[in-house]
């Protein structure tokens, strides 16, 4: 059906998709649908959108990827003149500005919607967030999208705002504040990008060159997944034990900790609702929050008692008006963030988001339940976090957002194989829409063809079966994810040495030889020339990662700052200090580092051996051409 399209037509789509694509992943939420094709000119009342929903949504997991909406659309638009009209509505659409864009994730001169209210939602979050920063102040008050995207220019902003969102991710030694050089911007911009990575943002074809010169639609992209997953990241039980308030009859603990944070907000919020008196209900964060009813009462049931909050805005008729009026109650109690009235009255999915984990994270009021020792709470590992990170930053879809449950499919799997060694999976062998009466028999099979690919891969899989895999066995999973990464980091390094040795004028980058753990060791010794060693990826020796900063200081000479390593007279706090720069010097010159400094401390050989293998694509002896795209920003 898309041939119904010029092909500049498809370009338009495919931009204005991006633009809501909140996640960046190729995919945006049925939540998003309506907005969407509001912006292609298409404007639904909510039940037609809802009949859309249910009509498309085969997997029953809300997300639409681009050939289903470019369907949907030429579907709905048929009736109408898409030819003369399309790019008008495209770009002239109230609140949406247009960008040029030249970076490897546009075309040269492809236009780019970008919503001022997202610029100006940002811009006042990192406002009053940043505001104590001193490092911030010069950038501070953001008051315009261009002034935002200005902040942006030097990476020392983004490198806070990820330190705001995970705390500690970036050594504050590791980030260039002095003698801005184009080249000292450069690196702060890279150790935002391979940070922003490493917390599981998806940053595929954004280099520094593209925030240095204010892409807006990329800066805006990286800033909500930062944003996003800082707003996201306590939404858990781990963090708020009386989550279990929401449990439904019939559900166990389980139910609740394999929802996504979107759902436990969706949860809460109909908790309130309920718990208020309020006769409606909320299934998403658009058409269902228009008419402010359902925040007025969640304002009034989450408020404290002497803020005074109250629910005048129900008497008010005008929409615009009563959001106002709604809005002005939630500043009562300091959360008048992200959306303003016209993001809540066109059901903006992605603002009203965040608004609403705003008020969670500050207010969540829920009852404690009784009996709650008898709740056992599984809480996320480091490595199931650190793999579940490095998933989702390679733009994977579904987002991961619970290891075991979201990889019961293998769709994830299959897609990073196919990255791996792109024709390794046969998709016609792949279920990839589920039936209701075989859901599970068909994700089993995929199970069983990851485990068969696996071995194809000579990944050590004895014990695991496709069975394991789908009841989500921690250990037998956390195996074969294991070897996953070690694949795509190795055949990565191995294909830059395959180019050196045979070159790429004939365009064959394919991978004769893999590189073994002992050839990374070798190199690392040799690269430091005596100044450090070690014998292998177990060495105690790498505990205090002066061995890691060495070897990155030989990679690129004078870039460690030896004022701020620790060499003598160690504590278990000045190694951690130590690694954290370590980490993120790894990041800053390029290097795709996912490990964590706590790895470095206690020794952990596969997660070192990672960070080994990331420098030695950052040697100038090895990197070639640009074949270490997915090991440097």
């Amino acid at each position: 059906m898309a041939n119904q399209l010029s092909d500049e037509q498809v370009a338009e789509l495919r931009e204005v998709f991006k633009t809501i694509d909140e996640g960046g992943d190729g995919f945006i939420e049925m939540d998003e649908l309506g907005t969407a094709l509001k912006v292609c000119g298409v404007d639904l009342p909510g039940y037609a959108v809802r009949d859309l929903v249910k009509q498309y949504d085969n997997n029953k997991d809300r997300k639409l990827s681009l050939p289903e909406f470019t369907n949907l659309y030429i579907a709905e638009k048929g009736k109408l003149d898409i030819g003369s009209k399309f790019k008008t509505m495209v770009q002239t659409k109230k609140g949406i500005q247009t960008h040029g864009g030249t970076s490897q994730a546009s075309s040269e001169g492809t236009t780019h919607s970008v919503k001022d209210a997202e610029a100006t939602a940002f811009a006042n979050w990192i406002n009053r967030n940043l505001e104590n920063d001193p490092d911030c102040k010069k950038y501070l008050t953001i008051d315009s999208a261009k002034a935002l995207y200005t902040a942006c220019f030097d990476g020392i902003l983004l490198c806070k705002l990820i330190n705001h969102s995970v705390p500690d991710t970036i050594s504050e030694d590791a980030i260039n504040k002095t003698k801005l050089s184009v080249y000292r911007r450069s690196e702060n911009i890279t150790l935002a990008l391979n940070s922003a990575a490493s917390i599981g943002c998806n940053i595929v074809n954004i280099d520094a060159v593209d925030i240095q010169e204010g892409k807006p639609h990329l800066i805006l992209g990286v800033l909500w997944q930062i944003i996003r997953i800082g707003l996201l990241s306590d939404i858990d039980l781990a963090h708020h034990p009386n989550l279990v308030a929401l449990l439904r009859e019939g559900e166990e603990i389980g139910d609740l900790q394999r929802m996504s944070p979107e759902q436990i907000l969706l949860r809460w919020v109909n908790y309130h609702l309920e718990r208020s008196g309020c006769p409606s209900r909320v299934n998403n964060f658009s058409e269902d929050i228009r008419d402010s009813e359902c925040y007025t009462y969640l304002l009034k049931s989450i408020a404290p008692g002497d803020s005074n909050v109250n629910m005048r805005a129900l008497e008010i008729a005008e929409l615009r008006d009563r959001a106002e009026c709604m809005l002005g109650e939630s500043d009562k109690i300091g959360c008048r963030s992200f959306v303003g009235p016209k993001d809540v009255v066109e059901g903006n999915s992605k603002l009203n988001l965040a608004f609403v984990a705003n008020l969670f994270n500050n207010y969540p009021a829920l009852d404690k339940v009784e009996n709650q020792e008898d709740f056992e709470v599984i809480e996320e590992t480091r490595e199931e976090k650190t793999y579940r990170n490095w998933m989702n930053s390679m733009g994977v879809n579904p987002y991961v957002h619970h290891l075991y449950t979201d990889l019961q499919d293998c769709l994830v799997i299959f897609k990073i194989l196919d990255i791996i060694q792109p024709g390794v999976v046969d998709w016609n062998k792949v279920v990839q829409k589920f039936s209701k009466m075989k859901v599970n028999f068909q994700k089993l099979e995929n199970c069983n063809y990851a485990v068969k690919l696996g071995l194809q891969q000579k990944f050590s899989l004895v014990g695991i079966g496709g069975q394991d895999m789908f009841d989500g066995n921690p250990t037998l999973t956390l195996a074969y994810v294991w070897q996953l990464m070690k694949a795509y980091t190795l055949t990565i390094l191995s294909k830059l040495r395959n180019s050196e040795e045979n070159g790429v004028a004939n365009g064959n980058d394919s991978v004769k030889h893999i590189i073994a753990d002992q050839e990374i060791i070798e190199w690392a010794n040799k690269k430091m020339n005596g100044r450090a060693t070690f014998s292998g990826f177990k060495d105690p020796s790498l505990n205090d990662g002066v061995t890691i900063l060495t070897l990155i200081d030989c990679i690129r000479p004078s870039t460690v700052n030896w004022d701020v390593v620790h060499k003598t007279g160690l504590t278990e706090e000045t190694r951690m200090m130590n690694a954290k720069y370590a980490v993120s010097m790894a990041r800053k010159i390029g290097a795709r580092v996912y490990a964590l400094p706590e790895d470095i401390v206690e020794v952990k050989p596969k997660m070192i051996m990672t960070i080994f293998a990331c420098l030695m694509s950052q040697d100038p002896e090895f990197k070639g051409r640009g074949l270490t795209k997915g090991l440097e920003a």
